[in-house]
């Protein structure tokens, strides 16, 4: 497969790579997928990669990244050709990837690096080119934009309503208790659409989030934004790792308190049940992959601003073999045999999906579907689309959800979808 275009890659001298600051790179339209001050973060277009059968169709994306001509030192991950997205939470939904013009990326030991996607007109122009874009338009002055000063919040269904759902959910698994193949577990969410006084400065809601949430994966694909506290999957080299979060309980902003929840949601055997359901099927897609793969006995607490959840961090090794014949799965195809894991869709997944199909009252899009980046060479790191919105000029839509098992009370998962979206307005809503 020919291309024609050409991935130049430097590194940043050491005093650029201090001050670089990935969300004013990025700024209002750019793209960016950071966490704390690590990451990357693009603007402008070289080219757009098809998915028309969303991320059941990603094996192509390796051969058109690899087609990409590349000028890379580096040979990090995140260098050369990089390719971003934010794919639907519907496995079989059309998506497409934007492999974007300018990249920048800091990673955790400090150091920054810049790749310029361009034309393959000849190596030695496109290096020229480069040599050109002087180190001040690697932070952009913003033009000056009022953030909106009024809103008006709507949610797609109202209190009851929602909570007959959650109940009829309920009793639906209740009464597949004894069929080995009945719905054990399902994910539900309910969206709020908010209408403000002017246009949304994206920018700005991207700054609020990252100062809220700096442990969470803040992220910007073309109008889909937010701060995601789960990592779906991540690749680098043979290197893999996954967070699922399921299980939630509120925090008080009291430690001792916040303490006693935390132990009560550990305790909890409805919390602990949902949770177990979402590791064992990660562990039954990711073992076969791997040499090794360590799944912890026992979830954590993840601490967040106004809620705590159950959290496994499960870590392991692409088969070796694999990885040095490049037919190790790329963080993408990962994605792909994951999407939608149990944490946001449910068990069985195919009857999951069935029930929130028929029960939910507004598609989902975007939200809890993959988000993230795939390289070249086959690393990325995507996360599930949590606390986003889906901003389009004075307009945002945002999801809240939780997931359903047979002990589930509907008041409790109706009050969850609240912190939930208490905490995203706290950053889009600022009268």
């Amino acid at each position: 497969m020919a291309s024609t275009l050409l991935a130049v890659t430097r590194q940043l001298p050491t005093s650029v790579a201090k001050s670089l600051d990935l969300l004013a790179f990025a700024g209002d339209t750019g793209l960016l997928f950071t966490r704390e001050t690590v990451g990357l973060a693009a603007r402008g277009e070289a080219m757009r990669i098809a998915l028309p059968g969303g991320t059941r169709s990603v094996a192509h994306v390796r051969a058109v990244l690899g087609a990409i001509a590349n000028e890379d030192p580096l040979r990090r991950a995140g260098t050369g050709a990089v390719a971003f997205g934010a794919l639907a939470f519907a496995p079989d939904e059309a998506g497409e990837l934007i492999v974007p013009r300018e990249i920048v990326a800091k990673s955790s030991d400090g150091t920054a690096w810049w790749t310029r996607i361009d034309p393959r007109i000849d190596r030695l122009t496109n290096l020229a080119n480069m040599a050109e874009l002087t180190m001040p338009e690697l932070s952009l002055p913003r033009l000056p934009a009022w953030s909106p000063h009024g809103f008006d919040l709507h949610s797609s269904v109202s209190h009851p309503v929602w909570c007959e759902i959650i109940a009829t959910a309920v009793e639906q698994i209740r009464n597949e208790t004894d069929d080995p193949d009945g719905l054990r577990k399902v994910v539900l969410a309910r969206s709020v659409d908010v209408e403000a006084t002017d246009p949304f400065v994206v920018g700005d809601i991207l700054a609020r989030l990252h100062a809220l949430f700096p442990s969470c994966m803040v992220f910007s694909i073309e109008g889909f934004i937010g701060a995601s506290p789960e990592l779906l999957v991540s690749r680098k080299g043979s290197s893999l790792r996954a967070h699922p979060l399921a299980g939630t309980v509120a925090r008080s902003g009291d430690p001792e308190t916040d303490a006693k929840l935390a132990a009560g949601l550990l305790a909890s055997a409805k919390d602990r049940w949902e949770h177990l359901l979402v590791i064992d099927a990660l562990d039954e897609v990711l073992r076969p992959l791997c040499d090794e793969l360590d799944v912890p006995q026992s979830p954590s607490i993840v601490p967040l601003r106004n809620v705590s959840h159950l959290g496994t961090l499960i870590t392991g090794s692409l088969r070796a073999a694999d990885v040095v014949d490049r037919t190790a799965p790329t963080a993408l195809e990962l994605v792909s045999v994951l999407n939608p894991t149990p944490a946001v869709g449910g068990v069985p997944q195919a009857k999951a999906l069935a029930v929130i199909a028929e029960l939910e009252p507004v598609s989902r899009g975007t939200y809890a579907g993959p988000v993230g980046w795939v390289d070249a060479a086959g690393n990325g790191e995507w996360a599930v689309g949590l606390r986003s919105a889906r901003i389009e000029g004075n307009r945002a839509r945002m999801f809240a959800g939780g997931g359903i098992v047979g002990d589930s009370e509907p008041g409790d998962e109706l009050a969850e979808t609240q912190l939930k979206l208490q905490a995203l307005l706290a950053a889009v809503v600022r009268p």
